[in-house]
């Protein structure tokens, strides 16, 4: 199964994948561009538009990249041109904007710097505490522990152990996630 846009947009879902250029993005195209992907295609009502307007895409694209503060030249520059922390928070504006019901993230902060590792962390928090579930898949231990309320740990494809963060221990963890279990 795989989820097609327009459901993935009717159930309120969205993905924050690992390496974000490679996987969330069309590294030739302008930041702009990549930050209207979800949204390029309705008004802000929702409905289908038969006619897109770069104006639009451009204004959007603006607010939110000083919303969550993207550093680029220009809204015309490819997202390519970014560092990896940018390209990152030019996805979380563009997958956090609207209602979000579900947030899929993986590895959000995987070869960022420590100033990039914070902004993303506290957006997926925010999220979380505005009411969207999170489903957080990362290798970090850390990252784990600062972010989650529930731990589930898969090992060769299944499920082999499950904490609640109050009562986590890194190295039962950390056991598990090396397939010692």
């Amino acid at each position: 199964y795989a989820a097609t846009r327009a459901e993935a947009r009717t159930l309120n879902v969205r993905l924050i994948p690992e390496e974000p250029l490679k996987n969330a993005c069309a590294p030739r195209m302008t930041v702009a561009e990549n930050i209207a992907f979800r949204t390029f295609d309705v008004d802000g009502n929702g409905k289908p538009v038969s006619w897109i307007s770069a104006g639009a895409i451009k204004s959007f694209s603006a607010r939110l990249v000083e919303q969550f503060k993207v550093k680029t030249a220009s809204l015309s520059s490819p997202i390519a041109s970014l560092s990896g922390g940018n390209v990152q928070r030019a996805v979380l504006a563009r997958e956090l904007t609207g209602e979000v019901d579900l947030l899929i993230v993986s590895n959000p902060c995987f070869g960022l710097d420590f100033s990039a590792v914070a902004e993303i962390r506290a957006r997926i928090m925010k999220a979380r505490n505005a009411g969207a579930a999170v489903l957080l898949m990362s290798e970090d231990l850390d990252e784990l522990l600062e972010l989650s309320d529930r731990i589930l740990v898969m090992s060769d494809g299944a499920l082999v152990y499950e904490t609640p963060i109050a009562q986590a221990s890194v190295q039962t963890i950390g056991e598990h996630m090396a397939g010692h279990h």
